[in-house]
């Protein structure tokens, strides 16, 4: 590290701290971890309606374990609130004195030649191939796609979360990137207090799935799947919306005849860390990924975990929990009977997937990947 503290900037998350998507996660997890590591960090948060009022009454925060929050302006409208904080937050950092502006996500980075033409070393890490989501419309998915053709051309060096992605950059550009998983930290396990009196909820008694309620999770396939089974055992649907309120409507009218499925909203804190430690299974159906957060959360908590076969979900288990095959809710409903009819299978995941994940995925070694892939484009 050079004797003044290296400026990095980050741009592309929502804001944090934050627990409203993984970006928002991995961002909050990995900025302050690199500020304990001496890097002078700035986290560009996005500023919505409720931190408007805040702003007015000077109560936004400044500063999160060490990192200098900027709250930029944002037209706080769907699908122009991504847009509009990251070209705004572009050119902020251009004009100021960053050594490497770190994008989070493609979309944001259509406007990265900006400050890379001002000297500034440009990474970028894919979350997921955001242009196939299907809450994007035309506009939108070709907005994402030119900022992941600006990344290519203009990032000095791009991260990725999966091999999927890695394979999908150097067979449509030519392009290589590293990959560096994201992480977890050590989890201890709460007993079920909160969860119960809130939502009437006991240890082992529910099945849960948590994230954000969007059609690529394939939620509607576990409704489906659930709907089949024989168990007294609940679900627990745990996430907001995502610019899908279309969709969370029609979860709802799925469930609108089973008085066993439960809708929670978005949930932090506490609750989060019961619904983990108390679940009986963790189901992820998804049909897209990135590398999904929740799940290793869930593995951390040792829940026994049942995801669909994609290559993003199943390198994360790498056989320490169960897959069915995307989009098979027949399969879905089978794999969750077996595992309701034989507690003990499901047992037997549990420290398995536990053990798998601390020995792979900390914050740690992930934190020192990430600065050692930064030194590559700084100067010694």
């Amino acid at each position: 590290m050079r004797k003044t503290a290296t400026r990095i900037a980050m741009i592309g998350h929502k804001f944090i701290p934050s627990r409203d998507g993984g970006v928002e996660v991995v961002v909050g997890s990995l900025a302050p971890r690199l500020a304990e590591l001496g890097y002078d960090v700035t986290c560009y948060n996005r500023t919505s309606r409720h931190f408007k009022k805040l702003r007015k009454t000077r109560e936004l925060d400044r500063t999160y374990r060490g990192v200098h929050l900027v709250w930029t302006p944002t037209l706080d409208r769907r699908g122009l609130a991504a847009m509009s904080s990251s070209v705004i937050a572009s050119v902020m950092a251009a004009f100021s004195r960053f050594d490497l502006i770190h994008y989070h996500t493609e979309g944001p980075c259509v406007l990265c030649w900006l400050p890379r033409l001002l000297g500034k070393k440009i990474v970028v890490t894919v979350h997921g191939l955001d242009h196939q989501r299907h809450k994007w419309g035309r506009l939108a998915s070709a907005y994402i796609m030119g900022g992941e053709r600006a990344a290519v051309r203009h990032a000095d060096g791009i991260i990725v979360l999966s091999k999927g992605v890695q394979d999908y950059f150097r067979e449509k550009y030519g392009r290589e990137t590293v990959l560096i998983p994201n992480g977890i930290d050590p989890a201890e396990n709460l007993p079920a207090r909160e969860i119960t009196e809130r939502f009437g909820l006991a240890s082992r008694e529910y099945i849960l799935f948590l994230g954000r309620l969007v059609p690529e999770k394939g939620i509607h396939y576990l409704i489906e799947a659930y709907q089949k089974l024989r168990t007294d055992k609940k679900l627990v649907i745990v996430g907001g919306t995502s610019d899908t309120d279309d969709y969370v409507r029609r979860l709802r009218d799925m469930a609108r005849n089973s008085p066993f499925i439960l809708f929670t909203g978005f949930q932090d804190g506490t609750v989060v860390e019961e619904l983990f430690s108390n679940a009986y299974l963790y189901v992820l159906p998804s049909d897209l990924e990135g590398m999904p957060l929740s799940l290793l959360e869930a593995m951390n908590y040792g829940c026994c975990c049942v995801t669909s076969d994609i290559g993003e979900c199943a390198d994360v288990l790498d056989g320490s929990g169960f897959t069915f095959p995307r989009g098979n809710v027949e399969a879905l409903w089978e794999t969750l009977q077996d595992l309701c009819d034989h507690p003990e299978k499901a047992e037997e995941k549990r420290e398995e997937a536990k053990r798998m994940v601390s020995s792979k995925y900390t914050w740690r070694d992930i934190t020192a990947q990430t600065a050692a892939f930064y030194r590559r484009f700084l100067p010694k």
